[in-house]
C-alpha cells in the first residue's frame, strides 16, 4: 500500500471488502479502492500532479487512451490550446503533429 493516512487505509478496506460483496474478484477489488482512495488524494491536493503522468502505452491506439494521457502527450508535442480540447480533439491535433 501507499503511504496512505489510517483513515485512508480503512476507506481502502472498506471498499475492498463492498467491491468484493458485489461480485469483483480480489484483484478487481483492490484496484477498485486504491484507484478510489488514490482519487481522493489527487482531489484534495496530496499528491504532485492532479492528472495522470504518462501519457500512455505506446503500443495502444490514441482512440484506447484516456483523455488525461492524451493530454499529456499534446503536452510533450507542444501543441498550442490543448487545455480546452476534447478528446476526440486532442487525437486529431496529436495525429497532424506527428
Amino acid at each position: 500500500m501507499p503511504q496512505w493516512s489510517k483513515k485512508e487505509e480503512r476507506q481502502y478496506e472498506h471498499i475492498k471488502e463492498s467491491s468484493k460483496k458485489r461480485g469483483a474478484g480480489t484483484r478487481r477489488a483492490k484496484e477498485i479502492a486504491a484507484r478510489t482512495v488514490n482519487k481522493g488524494r489527487r482531489e484534495r491536493g496530496e499528491t504532485p500532479n492532479k492528472h495522470s503522468e504518462g501519457s500512455g502505452n505506446p503500443n495502444v491506439s490514441l482512440d484506447d487512451r484516456s483523455k488525461d494521457e492524451l493530454y499529456n502527450l499534446a503536452k510533450e508535442m507542444h501543441i498550442e490550446g490543448r487545455s480546452k480540447m476534447h478528446k476526440s480533439q486532442l487525437v486529431r491535433a496529436i495525429r497532424g503533429h506527428r
